[in-house]
């Protein structure tokens, strides 16, 4: 069993393998409970789980364009099926169920250790919370998929995919609420299990599950959890979010780390892969995922958030301890992020993986926010036809706008994109969810100097509102699990 936390954000935790467990000598201690328990995590530094895999899903929205060709993710971007069964994405399910099968080996097992009762509630907590987390990440992708039945895990049979995502929602929705009862809040854990599951982080996934599930009374209830809890607020700057120093600042809630710092880096792989391909001769970015016109022409003038975002040429920033003048050599749209470029500022890379082929670094990238959480209830409450102007000029003050009154869906749609650009918020899934995919794709995405850097595209809402299931996994269940309607 792999016991290595390498996941969620944990600068501090690391843990040494213990030998090799069987089932016999296993589950008896509290020792195999921490280490059943960190096995969970082993996954998310698979670059794939939170890092350039599942961002080719992202990557389809109109805030990004591939940055250099890459055939597989080009025929992602371009809904095209061709990439089915390619590397990207066709572990996406996989990792997530290896998450699944071990979270239950926690839930069944730790119970009857004989352990410290506050240290088995936050073990079992984790295990729910990641459970729950696992079910409506793969809900929101694939549509319904299998739910394993804990008390029969010893049967190897395929298991048929649950006949809707809302049947999989209500799953992860028992499990996140199991969670939130039994985990502490992010305070009253020891600096050493800083990144593992807290209270809030529980309440503010079940907040965004709902409002994806569509009901929004209960995303409204859940959101105010978290608000009420009195445990995060909104920093005053809006680039400070994402610095080194503010990993675990109030407005954290829930990001990707990983505590390895040897050849292979640290987890977050996002920054060194929306890095200029080739780094300018300093490190070995990749070139991917890079900001469009549209994106930056949606920001009002005098928006902070626009030049925290995203570089454009001319801007000056600080790269390896030097005042840089940013000009890509490389880059489709001539545009990159720049939320994520602070751990590349210091002299020496000390805050960089030494492997430049695993281009990762000690920066906590959002998974989930407070700022979120805030749009969340916003969202929540105007679906209601209720009035959420409190919320979304919290947003808004921040940024450095003026108040409005009576905001509409148009507004909140508008703050959405330009608060959460390129986070793992997932503006093409906000896109589907709203019903406005298909208008957007429509449209072709321009570059630096208006040229238009990708074709318009053709989404078909009855198709591609889900992505494909992994054809490994059709052909492994001998078709018990099937393929989604068209693709």
């Amino acid at each position: 069993m792999a016991i290595v936390l390498l996941g969620a954000c944990n600068k501090k935790l690391d843990i040494v393998p213990e030998g090799a467990p069987t089932t016999g000598n296993f589950w008896t201690t509290d020792k195999d409970a921490i280490a059943g328990a960190n096995a969970m995590y082993e996954q998310f530094d698979d670059e794939n789980f939170y890092g350039r895999g599942y961002w080719w899903f992202i990557n389809a929205s109109d805030d990004m364009v591939t940055g250099r060709i890459k055939a597989e993710g080009d025929n992602i971007k371009n809904f095209n099926r061709n990439f089915i069964g390619g590397s990207y994405t066709e572990g996406q399910w996989k990792l997530r169920y290896i998450v699944i099968k071990r979270a239950n080996d926690v839930i069944l097992k730790v119970p009857s250790i004989n352990m410290d009762a506050a240290l088995k509630n936050r073990i079992l907590g984790e295990a729910y919370f990641l459970s729950g987390l696992m079910y409506f990440q793969l809900a929101y992708t694939y549509g319904g998929v299998p739910i394993v039945n804990r008390d029969s895990l010893l049967n190897d049979k395929p298991i048929p995919r649950a006949a809707s995502a809302d049947i999989v929602y209500e799953y992860a929705e028992k499990e996140l609420k199991q969670a939130s009862a039994l985990l502490p809040y992010f305070d009253q854990l020891a600096q050493a299990d800083y990144g593992r599951p807290h209270k809030t982080a529980a309440l503010a996934f079940l907040s965004k599950m709902f409002l994806y599930k569509k009901d929004y009374a209960h995303a409204e209830q859940y959101a105010d959890s978290v608000i009420l809890s009195g445990k995060h607020q909104l920093l005053d700057n809006f680039s400070d979010v994402f610095t080194i120093a503010n990993n675990w600042s109030k407005e954290y809630i829930w990001s990707a780390y990983s505590t390895m710092k040897g050849t292979g880096g640290w987890g977050s792989i996002l920054p060194g892969v929306m890095l200029e391909n080739k780094g300018w001769g300093k490190y070995n970015g990749w070139g991917y995922y890079m900001p469009t016109k549209e994106l930056y022409d949606a920001y009002e003038t005098g928006d902070k958030r626009r030049e925290a975002t995203i570089l454009k040429p001319g801007d000056h920033f600080t790269f390896w301890g030097k005042d840089t003048v940013y000009g890509s050599l490389n880059s489709l749209s001539g545009y990159q992020f720049r939320k994520y470029m602070e751990p590349f500022s210091y002299a020496g890379g000390i805050h960089l993986s030494p492997n430049g082929d695993h281009p990762t670094t000690d920066l906590c990238v959002p998974l989930l926010r407070y700022a979120e959480v805030i749009l969340i209830k916003a969202e929540a409450k105007l679906m209601q036809g209720k009035n959420a102007d409190a919320e979304i000029n919290q947003i808004r003050h921040r940024a450095g706008l003026a108040n409005v009154t009576n905001a509409t869906m148009d507004e909140l749609k508008k703050q959405r994109r330009c608060e959460l650009a390129g986070e793992w918020a997932n503006r093409h899934y906000d896109l589907v969810r709203w019903g406005d995919a298909q208008a957007a794709y429509s449209k072709a995405l321009h570059g630096t100097g208006g040229r238009e850097v990708w074709p318009a595209r053709t989404f078909n809402p009855a198709i591609h509102n889900v992505w494909p299931v992994p054809q490994s996994e059709i052909d492994n269940s001998g078709g018990v699990v099937t393929q989604n309607t068209g693709w």
